[in-house]
């Protein structure tokens, strides 16, 4: 089976179409920017170029968006238009597309795909699955059940929250060599560790390809390592939410 799969982020949408039984991608990506502002008629408007970039006829679309979902409606909006929170997003988007849209969250959607095809496959315990990329994206599995909707990059630190500080984003905007951004990403991956004692950590996110730059200053009692699905998790996990 394959299902459209679009991944929207704060800064970029990327998708393509995938092949559900392997966890594949089945051609070359498509990627659009976020528009700004990012409001649901222009995400509308990024979703309609996508769909008609594949020829896209198939019935089922799935969607990783970054927000809380819940039962089809948007609760919140990070790094996306405020238009999006309290938004019945899935009969929206599937009125627009005129096909079977499925909305998820889209760390939950990635880390299902890294449980799935990658590396937390067959992992018992606590993992924690994290994007780092316009923000921090989190999803969390027990013995490999998803407890969805986390959003641990919005835990307090200092004056803000942990995402303004070690998400990629935040390391190209203040122009942070890796190893003094791996410091804030250190101290957040001890902040996990202290309170939930996760049995493995799992990156991705566009960063997770460098991960060899950053990975000997990180000093963390549980083991991290990098997500093998790298920046495709996302889109990947959008399609199979659809199944």
């Amino acid at each position: 089976m394959e299902i459209l799969g679009i991944d929207v982020g704060g800064t970029g949408i990327k998708s393509n179409i995938v092949n559900i039984e392997s966890g594949t991608l089945t051609g070359e990506k498509f990627k659009l920017k976020t528009p700004t502002p990012s409001t649901p008629e222009a995400i509308i408007d990024c979703l309609k170029s996508t769909v008609e970039n594949f020829n896209w006829t198939g019935k089922r679309i799935g969607i990783g968006f970054p927000a809380v979902i819940k039962n089809g409606i948007s609760l919140t909006a990070s790094n996306i238009d405020a238009k999006f929170i309290n938004y019945n997003i899935d009969a929206e988007f599937s009125t627009a597309l005129d096909c079977d849209v499925t909305v998820v969250n889209d760390a939950d959607a990635a880390g299902i795909a890294e449980m799935t095809y990658g590396k937390g496959k067959g992992v018992q315990g606590l993992v924690i699955f994290i994007t780092l990329g316009t923000g921090i994206g989190s999803a969390v599995f027990y013995n490999g059940q998803l407890l969805s909707n986390t959003e641990l990059g919005h835990l307090k630190y200092k004056k803000s929250i942990f995402e303004k500080y070690a998400s990629n984003y935040a390391r190209e905007f203040h122009h942070l060599s890796w190893k003094k951004w791996a410091k804030e990403l250190d101290i957040y991956l001890n902040h996990l560790n202290l309170i939930l004692s996760p049995d493995l950590i799992l990156i991705g996110g566009g960063v997770s390809k460098n991960f060899d730059l950053y990975k000997n200053y990180l000093n963390v009692p549980a083991k991290v390592d990098t997500a093998s699905l790298l920046n495709d998790a996302g889109i990947v996990g959008a399609a199979m939410a659809a199944k």
